[in-house]
């Protein structure tokens, strides 16, 4: 705490005693309510987010707290950027304890995604869409914007009525609806999620799209055929670092020589990438078991070990997270009630609110990424990139890559979302 050097953080602690310590903006509130909170902060963000689920502290402003966390997250970081290659042993130990079978991933997808229909309605838009929107500004609903970012999907792809399409990831079916009732194309999608299996099927048949729509229950691994184009929205995530590397590898079978993929990936910092990629956060032990977030530089290097595909596009919607987060929360808040009598009790609002809190103050500090990319076969020939006179993404800094569209081009975000 005396190591804060960004902003102020009060602490009231469980006697009553009042601390300070930083100063200056940006300032935040911890509210402890009993000693044990302490004792359970040695096990770090697991501690943290297990004893907030107990109700052990609070803050009344849970984003504020962590993102002044980010800011003198430093220190911490550069500890365990040193420590790495003495834990590098244990992390590989870990992950060869659980190996990524087909029944494990199953078990950890449901562990988060078969939670029921009923959170989800209450926490998403009536698109169902679980994964950043795009706003054209901050004051449109968000329904609209996730249907702008499907939208901006099928433009990057070109997407048209002779087009196969693969989905890896179906969710809810939101991007297989959109795509095949707005552009016509076929689209096959697959989930191992029991939950969104069914949903998905059952929006396919109230919307009569049955003859451009085939929703399957399959591993990717499993699939075979070949397709024009692969959508991948927020799915990369679940496959484990170990295993990114095939699952693009995958993908790449499962094109045409001319096809082109799209992947939108939460990303980390490339330095950060390998003490977190099998690190135990609360995350991955209580939100998203399996799950490990990838870097730019690990999908660049299984691109080039695995497949013939190129990245030709890419395309920063990180503020794009923070406005939709912020927009999941207040949802989530207001149907507290009606969640609490469908059997989500207090503790597991609360540890939900703490997950969407903690994310959302990851993006704004930028402490975790939400990208873009255009992945094309050497035979691939999408017009607007012609146009833009060959935006290829290149790297100006340490998990910085940038695309410098030309004129005429499709219009892209910066860092900062503006057009």
């Amino acid at each position: 705490m005396r190591g804060i050097e960004a902003g102020t953080l009060v602490i009231v602690d469980s006697d009553g005693q009042r601390r300070t310590f930083g100063s200056g903006p940006p300032a935040a509130t911890l509210a402890v309510h009993s000693p044990r909170f302490w004792r359970m902060l040695l096990r770090g963000s697991v501690g943290l987010a297990d004893a907030y689920e107990q109700g052990l502290w609070d803050s009344p402003d849970l984003v504020a707290l962590i993102r002044l966390a980010a800011r003198n997250g430093h220190g911490i970081d550069g500890a365990r950027l040193r420590l790495a290659p003495l834990l590098h042993t244990v992390q590989l130990a870990r992950a060869l304890s659980r190996p990524s079978s087909r029944r494990r991933r199953r078990r950890d997808i449901a562990a988060h995604y078969d939670l029921g229909n009923e959170l989800f309605t209450r926490m998403l838009d009536s698109t169902m869409t679980y994964s950043c929107a795009v706003f054209e500004d901050p004051y449109v609903s968000l329904e609209r914007a996730q249907t702008a970012k499907l939208e901006l999907v099928c433009r990057k792809l070109e997407l048209g009525p002779t087009d196969r399409v693969l989905e890896i990831g179906t969710g809810w079916g939101s991007f297989a609806l959109h795509a095949a009732a707005r552009h016509g194309c076929r689209v096959t999608t697959t989930t191992i999620s029991r939950e969104q299996h069914a949903h998905a099927r059952e929006r396919v048949r109230a919307a009569r799209l049955e003859d451009r729509v085939d929703v399957l229950d399959s591993d990717y691994r499993a699939l075979r055929g070949r397709y024009d184009k692969l959508v991948s929205i927020e799915m990369i995530e679940a496959v484990g670092w170990r295993h990114t590397g095939t699952f693009l590898g995958t993908c790449a079978r499962l094109l045409e020589p001319n096809g082109a993929m799209l992947v939108q990936a939460i990303t980390i910092d490339d330095r950060a990438y390998k003490v977190e990629k099998a690190s135990r956060s609360f995350m991955k032990e209580r939100i998203f078991p399996g799950g490990s977030l990838p870097s730019i530089e690990a999908i660049a290097r299984g691109l080039s070990r695995h497949t013939d595909l190129q990245l030709v596009h890419l395309q920063d919607l990180t503020s794009h997270y923070v406005t939709t987060l912020r927009r999941w929360r207040e949802r989530f808040s207001a149907h507290a009630r009606e969640l609490t009598s469908l059997g989500y009790d207090e503790r597991f609002r609360r540890l939900w609110t703490l997950y969407l809190a903690y994310s959302e103050a990851g993006f704004a500090e930028r402490r975790i990424r939400d990208v873009q990319l255009v992945l094309a076969k050497p035979g691939c020939e999408l017009p607007w990139l012609r146009a833009a006179g060959d935006p290829v993404a290149r790297m100006a800094g340490p998990g910085d890559y940038r695309a410098r569209p030309r004129p005429g081009a499709l219009v892209g975000l910066d860092q900062d979302g503006a057009a």
